[in-house]
């Protein structure tokens, strides 16, 4: 099985995804991609990030497969469980956050086993600390729990009254942690940076808009080496880039309509990942519950 993409400039698309296995999540290290679906009968795919192949249709040009190495099966991972999925190279794992069971599934890449730890709380996105220990972000609870890769608690940190409903977090090599929060609970929809103790330092955002200085719902983030932030901007339907103090840089365009074969959507951007080797920003541009596309941007 091979996933299908078209070159066009600076994005990549990855069209070919089947109708009934609807995008969740995705994540890389060193050349593999991880595809986690929804109604996928709990597996996982490995696609190599390096070894592609030509399509032969003359009329596809610029046209590249990327090439299925192996389906990993996480059992009693159902529907719509899965939230959010995070590789780990260290430790050769991905963790999978299951909001339906309230637990984090832990697959080693090497053979495919599965153990998991759980939570007593509904989780949503993850991400690995420059330790290699997993950030879990609770919305209801609005926290944000470090565990080792073996599901030990390591630290807890309540989230300001703010921050009505915090979706992803991530801590930077300073201490100091990334938030994005805002839904229609939400008064404000902001990316915000607080220091180790959740004490809020700066952000970016305010109530829910569609300028420059707005957001509308973000959902996920990315950071590259030098502190950039790229934001999955949901309602807004774009990914937004903000400098390393959190101010408006522009915005980062996936959707190609001029590209062939690719359908823009207007539910995305879920969720954003960022390779950092290559500088390639994937964006999952799904709603959960129709096909879903991975666009993937030279940056």
């Amino acid at each position: 099985m091979i996933i299908d993409m078209y070159v066009c400039d600076a994005v990549i698309v990855i069209r070919e995804l089947p109708a009934e296995r609807p995008l969740v999540a995705i994540t890389s290290y060193d050349n593999r991609l991880y595809v986690l679906y929804a109604r996928s009968v709990n597996q996982v795919e490995e696609y190599d990030l390096d070894d592609g192949e030509d399509a032969d249709d003359d009329d596809d040009r610029d046209f590249y497969r990327l090439r299925l190495l192996r389906s990993l099966t996480v059992p009693g991972l159902h529907e719509l469980d899965a939230y959010d999925i995070v590789a780990c190279g260290h430790n050769r794992c991905a963790y999978i956050s299951d909001d339906l069971n309230e637990c984090v599934r832990r697959l080693a890449l090497t053979d495919g086993t599965v153990t998991q730890w759980p939570l007593n709380d509904v989780p949503a996105c993850l991400s690995l600390t420059a330790r290699f220990t997993v950030l879990v972000t609770f919305i209801e609870v609005r926290k944000i729990k470090e565990f080792t890769t073996n599901g030990e608690l390591l630290h807890e940190l309540t989230l300001p009254e703010e921050m009505v409903t915090p979706t992803h977090s991530i801590q930077l090599s300073s201490g100091e942690y990334l938030v994005c929060h805002g839904d229609i609970r939400d008064p404000l929809h902001r990316v915000c940076l607080i220091d180790a103790e959740g004490r809020p330092i700066r952000s970016f955002g305010g109530p829910p808009g569609s300028g420059n200085q707005q957001l509308n719902t973000p959902v996920h983030m990315a950071v590259d080496r030098n502190g950039f932030v790229f934001v999955a901007d949901l309602r807004n339907h774009r990914v937004m880039l903000l400098s390393p103090v959190l101010t408006y840089v522009r915005t980062v365009n996936f959707l190609r309509e001029t590209v062939p074969g690719y359908r823009p959507r207007v539910h995305g951007p879920a969720e954003v990942h960022f390779d950092s080797d290559r500088r390639l920003l994937f964006v999952v541009d799904t709603d959960r519950h129709h096909m879903g596309q991975v666009v993937v941007v030279t940056v």
